[in-house]
């Protein structure tokens, strides 16, 4: 391919006129077509002389390759799509640098959707990336209904399901070690002295939330705790940018109830942020009166007062990773039912909460 210099001005402008062919350049260069194209393209078998003069020739013209032409002939796009869940989380903002970074080395482009928590923008998305031909598919699942991925696997189309988990299902997946982030995060508050710990997370069809959950009550059992399904708050529709209301919500619910609690186990760190902001408008302070841990280790955490412990999850590695995984898809063209299931590591980071 040959390095056009045009500026963004100059590629606006052409895009608003008529395109200039490799025919064009053909006949005002003397060659044939197929000269034109091998030389446009790079191609060894072309005399250095006529590629020089070709080159120049299109450089003069304005000439801009048709990248969908390409596409058409080799069905291939070199894109893939992305649909995430919540955009304005910052949680997905750091996997999808990881994903962005992957794709850059592969010279594949990214177009990317924010289903905003809803299954039918996941099913309109799916189908709108199918009619743009991506070559695969990175989908952070709602998991509220599994029609369109099961249609997806069938159809053997290359697609990775990322921060979620479905068991018994010929599908490529990456997703944190969940159940242990539980853990760790109850682990610690119990650690701390709490013996009533809250739980504030999502609806718990969210293989993420449920896994977060086992977690939870595995620590209470190995402590010698109590498990209350009281102590579960589970969060009805966390839209865009209903996180941290949601924790506020729930806190203060709580304390208008006088319900007994002395740690708060949080589905993310913006539902934390939430919880701490109820405690304090109340009077009570974090660490001392009650105690609160988040998850996911976004940069905000260690700019709140006081800072947030939490769980860390690998959130650059995750988005690098699943692109890798959808990568090897695509290059193999495997339409057999095997599946790939990678389980990131999570590591408690304590601070001041």
């Amino acid at each position: 391919m040959i390095p056009l210099t045009l500026t963004l001005k100059e590629v606006i402008k052409i895009s608003r006129s008529s395109f200039v062919t490799i025919k064009d350049i053909a006949e005002k260069a003397g060659v044939s077509v197929n000269t034109v194209s091998r030389a446009l393209n790079d191609k060894p078998d072309i005399n250095p002389q006529t590629k020089e003069k070709i080159e120049k020739i299109a450089q003069e013209l304005g000439y801009v390759k048709n990248v969908y032409a390409t596409m058409l002939k080799s069905n291939v796009t070199h894109t893939i799509g992305v649909i995430m869940s919540d955009s304005s989380n910052p949680f997905f903002s750091e996997v999808f640098k990881g994903i962005d970074k992957a794709a850059r080395e592969n010279n594949y482009q990214i177009i990317i959707m924010n289903s905003e928590g809803l299954y039918e923008n996941e099913e309109k998305f799916l189908k709108t990336l199918l009619e743009r031909r991506v070559d695969g598919i990175l989908l952070f699942p709602m998991q509220k209904s599994y029609e369109d991925i099961q249609e997806l696997i069938k159809e053997h189309f290359p697609i990775v399901l990322v921060g979620r988990e479905i068991d018994g299902w010929n599908v490529d997946e990456i997703f944190s070690d969940e159940e242990k982030g539980g853990y760790l995060a109850t682990k610690y508050l119990i650690e701390k002295g709490c013996k009533k710990i809250k739980m504030i997370t999502d609806q718990l069809y969210n293989s993420a939330s449920y896994g977060r959950l086992q977690g939870y009550k595995k620590a209470l059992k190995e402590k010698g705790l109590a498990f209350s399904e009281n102590d579960i708050k589970i969060c009805e529709g966390i839209h865009e940018g209903y996180h941290v209301k949601a924790g506020y919500d729930k806190t203060m619910e709580m304390i208008r109830k006088k319900e007994e609690f002395d740690g708060i186990f949080c589905y993310n760190d913006l539902i934390a942020y939430g919880a701490i902001k109820a405690l304090k408008e109340n009077n009570l302070k974090i660490s001392q009166n009650v105690s609160v841990v988040g998850y996911d280790d976004i940069a905000f955490s260690r700019l709140i007062e006081p800072e947030l412990t939490t769980v860390k999850v690998k959130k650059f590695e995750m988005g690098y990773e699943a692109f890798q995984m959808l990568y090897k898809r695509i290059k193999s063209k495997q339409r057999d039912n095997s599946s790939t299931r990678k389980v990131l590591d999570v590591e408690l980071v304590v601070r001041n909460s």
